[in-house]
């Protein structure tokens, strides 16, 4: 992108509520203009049932066998469950040699991770993969998985706007042993392509929904769950005592959290990262100044500059002190490193999340 005035957010505090992880690259976009970067999570991972894990285990099973035409990732987070899983499956007792697969939809870059590196890879020759936006498309390089269609926009509409609509198979129906009309017994039966979804227990059944109309059948396993992580005593406190300047909010369900464990605050500035997460906070009531327009550190950041400069003006913000009146915190404060949402928690978390509530897959 180009390049930034150091002072360009000067002074302005900014609360990343995010995993250190997944907020770091921000937060030094966002030091390096002068602001002071706070990341602290209200969201985190957990690990799915026994029962999930054995369904999800399943379809990445039925990628080896060519079951699938396609498979939707709308996550940085179902693409490690999905490499969990076909660990797991390549390693299990029960595991056979993968039948012979169908031709490659596309072959992969050369500079690509070696696929038969990877046990993802190794199952995901016969499939086209779709994904929500750039992030998810390199966790899946890394693995050596090429992505055929990338979403324009990061939300499962955005997938679904440029998804081509499915083409049928037609295949011979079973033979019946005594035909008892004229209708032919060896007719042929139709087909759908399958879709195989990875999601997260919170996920709206947008893409299902769109799949289907398109001439898909959508197969949905769970591959993660979202809970609520509380956050740390003292970012609530800065939050309420008016200490915090702007928000980025990176899902539905952040902003859902921000509402729920800080509350909604007119006056700070928020920055989406896409329309879903938009909708999202305005639903629990709080104003967006800005949108990105993708997925990425650098286009969240944008947005960030294009929000301060429409609030306040001019393009370097008023610095103010922290609302405790003592000194502002070091930036990019990166609150307990080991709660970063990239790792399966195994704890239980005081606050669960609302079953139900929906989950925008947006996270870059």
């Amino acid at each position: 992108m180009t390049s930034t005035p150091p002072g360009a957010l000067a002074g302005l505090h900014v609360l990343i509520p995010r995993a250190p992880g997944r907020g770091a690259g921000l937060a030094r976009l966002i030091e390096a203009a002068g602001g002071v970067p706070v990341v602290a999570p209200l969201i985190s991972r957990q690990a799915i049932d026994d029962a999930e894990r054995a369904a999800l285990d399943d379809a990445v099973a039925g990628l080896r066998d060519g079951a699938f035409a396609w498979v939707a990732v709308t996550s940085v987070n179902a693409v490690d469950e999905l490499v969990a899983s076909a660990e797991r499956v390549e390693t299990s007792p029960t595991s056979r040699p993968a039948s012979p697969p169908a031709a490659p939809s596309r072959p992969t870059e050369p500079d690509a991770a070696d696929a038969g590196t990877s046990p993802l890879g190794r199952l995901a020759t016969a499939a086209r993969w779709a994904v929500v936006g750039p992030a998810t498309a390199r966790a899946l390089a890394a693995h050596g998985i090429t992505a055929d269609l990338v979403a324009p926009q990061n939300s499962a509409t955005g997938m679904l706007a440029v998804w081509p609509a499915a083409t049928a198979a037609a295949k011979p129906g079973p033979r019946a042993a005594t035909p008892t009309s004229a209708t032919s017994s060896d007719a042929p039966r139709v087909v759908l392509p399958r879709v195989l979804l990875p999601l997260g227990d919170l996920a709206r059944p947008t893409l299902e929904r769109g799949l289907t109309a398109l001439g898909y059948t959508p197969v949905r396993v769970t591959a993660y769950r979202t809970v609520s992580h509380p956050a740390p005593a003292d970012v609530v406190t800065r939050w309420r005592a008016g200490g915090f300047d702007a928000v980025v909010l990176t899902s539905g369900s952040v902003a859902r959290e921000v509402d729920a464990q800080l509350g909604s605050r007119p006056g700070v500035l928020a920055v989406a990262i896409g329309e879903p997460t938009r909708e999202a906070a305005l639903a629990v009531g709080q104003p967006v100044a800005a949108v990105a327009d993708a997925a990425t550190d650098d286009a969240l950041f944008a947005a960030l500059l294009a929000a301060v400069a429409a609030g306040t003006g001019r393009a370097h913000p008023v610095a103010r002190p922290a609302a405790s009146g003592g000194p502002a915190p070091a930036p990019a404060a990166l609150l307990d490193p080991r709660d970063d949402a990239a790792i399966i928690e195994e704890r239980a978390h005081p606050a669960t999340r609302t079953p139900g509530a929906p989950h925008t897959p947006e996270e870059p």
